[in-house]
């Protein structure tokens, strides 16, 4: 797939790449030691890089973070190829790409990380070719879309405000309506559509939020389900 376009976003203060190549230390994840990613430090100077999202207003570099979710989702993803093996999958709210890159781990045939920030495409694309897998990226808004041609989604903590949980619970209806498995991580933020989901495992791991990283808690990994009868 075609790299995201970012002149519509206006011209980036660095180059994206060269500095994450010079200013992030590659790391594992906790939790997830099998996967290294470019990860941001005390002295990372992310307030050089400009971030925006593709509606051209400034947005966190979520993707320079371990969050539980992604985490979680890896690992069980790690524990159970079986799961995805073979399979065409979507990371929705793909950050890091830690995600889609366990997927290609474990012998997915095909994964697209999806963001709505293209740094996030980026880092993506480049924790991919450190961990030796191969994903495509997609930097666009689908939650308005169709239903994707996957047989599986995997979606981590995006169910943090309710504007978004809301649309976020909305499209995974039309994907599970059309067939489409859905794996959900998180930590238990407040849209967590609870009645929706089904345990599958838990972990104990770091979360990042709030400005500071978290004590260790339990997360989850949960198969989102049919409304109820």
């Amino acid at each position: 797939m075609k790299k995201p376009k970012l002149a519509h976003l206006g011209a980036p203060l660095v180059d994206p790449r060269a500095f994450i190549l010079e200013n992030l230390h590659i790391l594992p994840t906790p939790a997830v030691a099998e996967i290294l990613l470019y990860t941001a430090h005390p002295a990372s100077g992310l307030g050089k890089l400009g971030n925006q999202d593709i509606y051209g207003n400034d947005h966190p570099p979520y993707w320079a973070y371990r969050w539980a979710g992604g985490s979680v989702l890896a690992r069980y993803i790690l524990d159970h190829p079986a799961m995805v093996a073979g399979l065409h999958v979507l990371d929705l709210g793909a950050g890091s790409g830690i995600v889609g890159i366990a997927a290609a781990k474990a012998q997915a045939t095909t994964v697209v990380c999806v963001d709505t920030d293209p740094y996030a495409a980026i880092a993506s694309r480049m924790n991919a070719a450190v961990n030796a897998v191969n994903i495509d990226t997609i930097c666009k808004d689908i939650l308005d879309d169709d239903p994707p041609e996957v047989d599986m989604i995997a979606v981590g903590d995006l169910f943090y405000a309710s504007d978004i949980a809301g649309r976020v619970v909305a499209y995974l209806d039309r994907c599970i309506t059309a067939g489409i498995k859905v794996l959900i991580g998180d930590p238990g933020r407040e849209y967590l559509p609870h009645e929706r989901l089904r345990i599958l495992s838990k972990y104990s791991v770091p979360d990042f939020g709030n400005g500071s990283v978290a004590s260790t808690d339990t997360s989850a990994v949960y198969l989102f389900e049919n409304k109820p009868a």
